[in-house]
């Protein structure tokens, strides 16, 4: 939406996630809002429901959709976790490529993990969930595909994603990875960015040391750091638009726990392991089990965030980062604000999606914006008249979009 694109609806089964979705796509002021349809209910959704209680509507949006973007969940194929073969989550993509045989949109925008490209063997090759969707779309799309590290568009996070984006026909033979090459200099120019950006341009602001705490506005027992005057390029172009800033609750670590960070994080950068799991012998001084526990590094793009909040610590200070910190390090504007739990564990992990994860799950807004420009681009070119979608009514100035979270 930030790219030009005007937003139908969006399938998201979540409460917590929704309840995000709700209060700034569907509720909120601005241009950055669904025009949801009467035909559908604004409350969080499976999409196979979606699939069966309203297929009659979604057929009769064929012709209307120029955009349908998704993100099948994508826990089982991840490397950062527990990569399973049986995970119930992965069948999800058949689910979404049902909904581009329905609907039928002129583009088809799709993002995974890395791991959406292996093999369960841990090799590359046919026997993979990319070949299968790439399978299924190429009778009636050209599939183009590409592992794109994502802080090329600005974002300050090194984060390597598959993209897919199928092309009916009538887009005409391009290829939409050439197209975004060619614009990306100018993307970047006109967000005022230059990349890579670092961590520390990101969330500098944001530092306990400088701006000091208050009781947390949301959560009784907790504290939050308070905002400051946004001093980086990164830091206005996140501001735009915000009135304040929300989700700043700090985590309460015991001082043993912060005695102990704040050593690592020493220990850390004198021995050059920032943005990279804590070595060995740091784990053994402290009797620690986590290997995926790592320090920002101020002077580049931050490691891969996850839904896991003591996964990363921060880069001068001893905590672990806020939900706002890391939807900084996504490219979250900060008018965006998120709802519901902070954090869930046990077995509710797998039922639930607090703000944490739901960060972590995102795709980072940039990015989103920056493929966006490029495929309204690609729609805008012309085209061969003997390559017609056969379905296609009149083109509508503004190309709509249906999201899939």
């Amino acid at each position: 939406m930030q790219a030009g694109l005007k937003g139908l609806f969006a399938v998201e089964k979540d409460n917590f996630a929704f309840a995000t979705l709700r209060h700034n796509l569907i509720d909120g002021d601005g241009t950055n809002k669904f025009d949801w349809p009467k035909w559908l209910e604004q409350q969080p959704k499976a999409i196979e429901d979606l699939l069966v209680e309203h297929q009659d509507a979604l057929v009769a949006l064929r012709g209307e959709v120029d955009v349908l973007a998704g993100g099948p969940p994508c826990q089982g194929f991840s490397s950062a976790g527990r990569r399973r073969s049986d995970d119930p989550r992965n069948r999800l993509f058949k689910s979404y490529v049902e909904l581009v045989r329905l609907v039928e949109p002129r583009i088809v925008l799709m993002e995974n993990v890395k791991g959406f490209t292996l093999s369960f063997g841990g090799q590359e090759g046919v026997d993979n969930y990319a070949s299968s969707l790439r399978n299924l779309l190429s009778d009636r799309y050209r599939v183009h595909e590409r592992l794109l590290d994502l802080s090329r568009f600005g974002v300050p996070q090194q984060r390597i994603r598959y993209i897919l984006i199928a092309l009916h026909p009538s887009c005409g033979d391009v290829d939409p990875f050439k197209i975004i090459e060619e614009r990306m200099a100018s993307f970047l120019r006109s967000q005022r960015l230059q990349a890579p950006v670092s961590s520390w341009s990101a969330i500098s602001d944001l530092e306990t040391g400088k701006v000091g705490v208050q009781p947390s506005t949301d959560t009784p027992g907790f504290k939050e750091t308070l905002p400051a005057m946004r001093i980086t390029s990164y830091q206005k172009l996140m501001g735009e638009g915000a009135e304040g800033v929300t989700d700043l609750r700090l985590a309460r670590h015991a001082s043993e726990i912060a005695r102990r960070f704040a050593e690592i994080i020493e220990s850390c950068h004198a021995e050059g392991r920032l943005n990279t799991s804590i070595g060995a012998e740091t784990r053994q001084r402290y009797g620690l089990k986590k290997l995926a526990l790592r320090v920002l590094d101020p002077d580049r793009p931050s490691p891969t965030i996850t839904s896991m909040p003591d996964d990363l610590l921060h880069y001068s200070e001893p905590r672990t980062l806020t939900v706002r910190e890391n939807a900084r390090l996504q490219s979250f504007p900060d008018w965006f604000a998120f709802k519901g739990k902070y954090t869930t564990g046990g077995h509710r992990r797998r039922l639930e999606v607090p703000r944490f994860t739901q960060v972590a799950n995102a795709v980072p807004p940039l990015a989103a914006c920056a493929i966006g420009e490029a495929l309204l681009a690609i729609m805008k070119m012309p085209v061969a008249k003997n390559k017609p979608l056969a379905s296609r009514k009149a083109r509508v100035e503004q190309p709509e979009l249906i999201t899939q979270f």
